[in-house]
């Protein structure tokens, strides 16, 4: 018989407001297995406990990847950032140009 293996980890995501706190936690929640999500606002960090023997820490950043906030692991893709909110547009990144200009 197996018994549930809680972990917590923790990661930082990108966000702006009380909308994007709300977000990414419905989309880390949304991940079977996963029995707590908390994003802060302040330090952009996101603490998650989820049972290993159901799903992976990656599983749950590719969640919150695809509701629109950047993380350790994954980046959003531009159509959804691009929907998001006015408010939740977080600052990202230039990508550096290959040509080299």
């Amino acid at each position: 018989m197996l018994f549930s293996q809680a972990k917590t980890e923790s990661v930082k995501v990108d966000g702006n407001c009380g909308v994007c706190k709300k977000r990414i936690e419905k989309a880390a929640k949304s991940v079977d297995g996963v029995s707590m999500a908390i994003w802060s606002k302040e330090t952009k960090i996101m603490e998650v406990t989820f049972d290993s023997t159901k799903t992976t820490f990656v599983a749950v950043q590719m969640a919150v990847a695809k509701s629109g906030h950047n993380n350790g692991k994954f980046k959003v893709d531009e159509k959804v950032y691009d929907s998001l909110p006015e408010c939740c547009r977080y600052h990202r990144a230039k990508p550096v140009s290959s040509s080299g200009k």
